[in-house]
Order: structure tokens, then C-alpha cells, then sequence
């Protein structure tokens, strides 16, 4: 429910009805407080950047000795997979953090009453996770690749629609974790449960990723990559407008 706020100026006019924020001011206003505190703690940016190569070193330790008898394509695959894999768990992890600092403040409540419509939470919320989570990105996607052997020693790599795809991916990982965020903020074992509930819905734009990486680290741009690259910003869409329309029964039920 939007609310209004009362001004009285110093020179003691009649007071002045305030309209309520719009849904773009609290958008804005929700993801640069949480953008303020991320930069500030950096808790979430280290909390995803150490999951994310924690992943990386252990799946380079598993898979990356056998590195040379593996084919292009293989080396592609098993590197956008590690990649990916790394991403995805970053998000989750991210994502706990997104609604956890108000509750464990105890002022969940309080933001849930913050005038404008609720779906401008989650899209504030949702920008204030992507920006680690793209940050983390940046990092993950050039250290994977070398560590696979999918980069480097002369390879060409598209790093242009590599960016393209990894954006793309984040954007929708971090648009499911996000909201099912919302919905785990409140139970006691949300660190399981948001996993365990985003994951499925997630498996869409992590096939689309990997395979949309591997494409390109194998062949460069095709109509195969641009298949995969729609599907993505399709699933992108579509998630982020469902969940701004559902958000509200969400942190509400």
C-alpha cells in the first residue's frame, strides 16, 4: 500500500501533500543502498568471489589433468561447464545475502512498507545482487578458461560475445536466485532450501550458457550461438517480468 508523506515549509504554510516514490525511484533507491553496502562490507563481492574460484581450483583439480588428450571441443565443453558451475553457485550464495541483512537487522518488515509497489523490491534487489555477481563474472570466465586450457597459447577467443552470453546468464541466475531468496529469508534452513528450490528452474539458462560458451570457444558467432543467446534473453524476460508480478504473494506468504 503506497503511502504519503506531509511537508510543512519553515515559513509555516499549509502542508504540502508529497506524491509517493516512483516504482524507477525505488528501484534506484533500493539497489544504490544495497550497492552502498556491498561496496562498504564487501561481504557478498568475497563471500561469491571465493565460492566461485573454491569451485573453479576444485574442478580444476579433477578435471583439468587430462588436459591434453582432451579435443577442442571437449576442452570448450568441460571449461564453459566449470565456468557455469562456478556462476551458478555464486548466485545462490549471492542471493542469501540479498534479503538476509535486512532480516537478520530485523528490518524486513519495515522495507517490505516502503512506498511503491512491491515488484520495485525485487527489481531493487535484483540489481543490488548483479552487480557482484557480474564483478565476480568478469573475474570467473577469463580464470576458467585458462585454468581448462580453453584460452591462451595463441587460442582466438571471442571475448565480445563471451560477454554478451556471460551477461546474459548472470542476469537470469541472478533473477531466480533472487526471488527464491525471498521466498527462504524466513525459514531456518534457507541456505539448503534456496538451492534445492531455484536449481530446477535454473537448469534452462545454465544448459544455454554452456552451450552458447562452448559454441563460441569452438567456432566463433553462428545461427547455432544466436539460437542459444535468444532462448537466453527470452528466459531473461520472462523471469525477471514473473517474478516483479509475484513477488509481492511471495514475501507476503
Amino acid at each position: 500500500m503506497e503511502r504519503s508523506v506531509w511537508n510543512v515549509d519553515k515559513q509555516g504554510s499549509p502542508p504540502k501533500l508529497q506524491r509517493p516514490p516512483s516504482a524507477a525511484e525505488s528501484v534506484r533507491t533500493l539497489a544504490l543502498k544495497d550497492l552502498r553496502v556491498a561496496g562498504r562490507t564487501r561481504d557478498t563481492l568475497l563471500a561469491t568471489a571465493f565460492f566461485a574460484g573454491l569451485v573453479l581450483l576444485v574442478l580444476g583439480l579433477a578435471l583439468g589433468g587430462e588436459g591434453a588428450a582432451r579435443t577442442p571441443e571437449q576442452t570448450a565443453g568441460v571449461a564453459a561447464g566449470a565456468v557455469w558451475t562456478a556462476l551458478a553457485l555464486a548466485a545462490a550464495v549471492g542471493a542469501q545475502r540479498a534479503f538476509a541483512q535486512e532480516q537478520e537487522a530485523g528490518a524486513l518488515e519495515q522495507l517490505l512498507l516502503y512506498p511503491g509497489p512491491h515488484g520495485a523490491l525485487y527489481l531493487g534487489k535484483l540489481l543490488g545482487v548483479l552487480g557482484p555477481l557480474l564483478l565476480v563474472a568478469t573475474l570467473t570466465l577469463p580464470a576458467g578458461l585458462i585454468l581448462f586450457g580453453a584460452a591462451g597459447a595463441g587460442r582466438a577467443v571471442p571475448w565480445a560475445a563471451l560477454a554478451l552470453t556471460t551477461g546474459l546468464g548472470v542476469v537470469g541466475l541472478a533473477a531466480g536466485t533472487t526471488f527464491y531468496g525471498s521466498i527462504t529469508v524466513n525459514l531456518r534452513a534457507r541456505e539448503a532450501l534456496l538451492p534445492a528450490l531455484a536449481f530446477p528452474i535454473l537448469v534452462p539458462v545454465v544448459i544455454a550458457s554452456v552451450k552458447a560458451t562452448s559454441l563460441l570457444l569452438t567456432g566463433g558467432w553462428s545461427p547455432e550461438v544466436t539460437t542459444w543467446v535468444t532462448f537466453l534473453a527470452a528466459f531473461d524476460l520472462g523471469t525477471v517480468i514473473l517474478a516483479t508480478l509475484l513477488f509481492g504473494f511471495a514475501v507476503e506468504g
